[in-house]
């Protein structure tokens, strides 16, 4: 039962994640709107298909930059081909992260994590990466699915991440979904 909790999705299963039915449920503009302005560098991690780094790209702005990491060269090679050609592929960077380490040193503004973090097994350590890179008046949003994360299995989610130096700073309502915004304490 572990191992299938701690299973990332395959790359035969991404166009799942991207289509019109998740755009209208889940609205990437109407998620991330609050949160992501023109100029931030932002972090879509576990970026999948890339189904919320072009709307990301969007909001940034050409001044802004949106690094795109996932651990399977399968998915970004998934969001190289949607960019490709276009304005967003130069405000797009992508990163191959590892299991175990994201491995990048920039300073970040933004983080996403959707759909994701229940698939790490050792989510202190990444909560406390991720802080090494926010800016400190920078902010992670983590959205979970319900049909795999129980309230309890979320709430010790955000205990992990407050052991990590953040603080819970508001709850969104994100359809068919558990989600928090967390900011550097």
């Amino acid at each position: 039962m572990e191992n299938r909790k701690k299973r990332v999705c395959p790359v035969e299963m991404a166009g799942s994640l991207d289509n019109r039915l998740r755009r209208w449920v889940q609205n990437p503009k109407k998620i991330l709107g609050p949160y992501i302005k023109e100029g931030m560098t932002v972090l879509d991690l576990g970026c999948g298909p890339g189904f919320f780094s072009l709307e990301m790209a969007l909001l940034v702005g050409k001044s802004g930059r949106v690094i795109a990491t996932d651990l399977q060269k399968g998915m970004l090679q998934k969001v190289k081909n949607k960019i490709e050609g276009t304005e967003l592929e130069e405000r797009i960077t992508l990163h191959q992260c590892e299991a175990d380490k994201i491995g990048l040193s920039n300073s970040i503004d933004f983080v996403l994590a959707f759909y994701m973090l229940h698939e790490v097994s050792n989510q202190e350590a990444l909560f406390k990466e991720i802080g090494s890179n926010l800016k400190p008046t920078g902010q992670m949003l983590i959205v979970e699915p319900p049909f795999h994360v129980s309230t309890s299995v979320f709430q010790k989610m955000i205990e992990k991440a407050q052991n990590a130096g953040f603080t819970l700073s508001e709850r969104p309502k994100v359809l068919m979904s558990k989600s928090a915004v967390l900011k550097k304490s």
